[in-house]
């Protein structure tokens, strides 16, 4: 599979899956939704914010625009939850673009950028892209974990069930 392929089948699961988590949050009340359930960012909240920080406002602009914003995984960017919702559906709308911008052998070089802690990092491009997504999946699989054990139904995330919905397409 070319990189271009296999890449934008991940921007397309990670809007996907992000449409659907922020969907079926939305149902959860407010005491459920800010309770610690012991994740590593504690809420549903927290996990959601963090996934805006990392995905979003330090990983996107490394890759689009060679910039590495000064934020920590917990700075809470959005205290609002529909805003919040909003931003993460719209920053996994933004990747799909991108990667369809980059030539194939972008793929193949570095990722150069300032690490948290002002450290110049240089790592494989397509490897470090995996992660962004595979970031997300975790978390969102967290997110599941805590919606059930709160007794709230949660949607399911597995790749293929797009997989499928996009073969009917």
């Amino acid at each position: 599979m070319n990189p271009h392929t296999h890449f934008a089948q991940l921007a397309r699961y990670n809007v996907w899956a992000t449409r659907r988590l922020v969907d079926a949050v939305a149902a959860v009340p407010e005491a459920d939704y800010r309770k610690d359930t012991g994740l590593f960012f504690k809420s549903i909240h927290g996990t959601l914010n963090h996934l805006l920080v990392g995905e979003h406002m330090l990983w996107y602009p490394r890759f689009a625009k060679g910039v590495s914003p000064k934020l920590a995984l917990n700075d809470e960017v959005e205290p609002d939850r529909d805003r919040l919702g909003q931003a993460l559906k719209g920053g996994a709308a933004n990747w799909l673009p991108l990667i369809e911008s980059w030539p194939a052998e972008r793929f193949e070089g570095e990722l150069s950028y300032t690490n948290m802690r002002g450290q110049a990092m240089r790592l494989p491009f397509a490897a470090t892209l995996a992660h962004v997504f595979n970031h997300g999946t975790h978390h969102r699989g967290q997110v599941t974990a805590a919606l059930t054990a709160l007794g709230h139904p949660c949607p399911e995330l597995d790749m293929v069930y797009l997989l499928q919905e996009e073969s009917k397409a």
